[in-house]
């Protein structure tokens, strides 16, 4: 596997338009299925110290348990107040049905 790719689940673990939080990297990271697709961000809201698998996913939009605010899950780009910084989002592969992310 290249460096810096991280196997950090089955693809059958990570329920369809839905988020999960794994470890990768000595990080939590919240995985996103939206539409057959995977994504990965941090899991720690960049305005509170809320974890976002807490959240409620729609469409391609995670929004905080905490103060209501989103985050699209496929950038990273926070889209409302009260966000004023994006989060941290990872590559993902699907090797041989696993979710494998880069941490650099």
């Amino acid at each position: 596997m290249t460096e810096g790719w991280i196997d950090v689940a089955a693809q059958a673990d990570l329920p369809d338009n839905d988020v999960i939080a794994v470890k990768a990297g000595g990080r939590e990271i919240a995985l996103y299925s939206v539409d057959g697709e995977v994504y990965a961000t941090d899991n720690i809201c960049t305005h509170g110290h809320a974890r976002l698998c807490d959240g409620f996913l729609e469409g391609g939009e995670i929004e905080c348990p905490l103060h209501q605010g989103r985050f699209d899950v496929r950038t990273g780009k926070a889209m409302c107040a009260p966000l004023t910084d994006d989060l941290r989002s990872f590559p993902v592969r699907i090797v041989d049905a696993r979710v494998i992310v880069q941490i650099d």
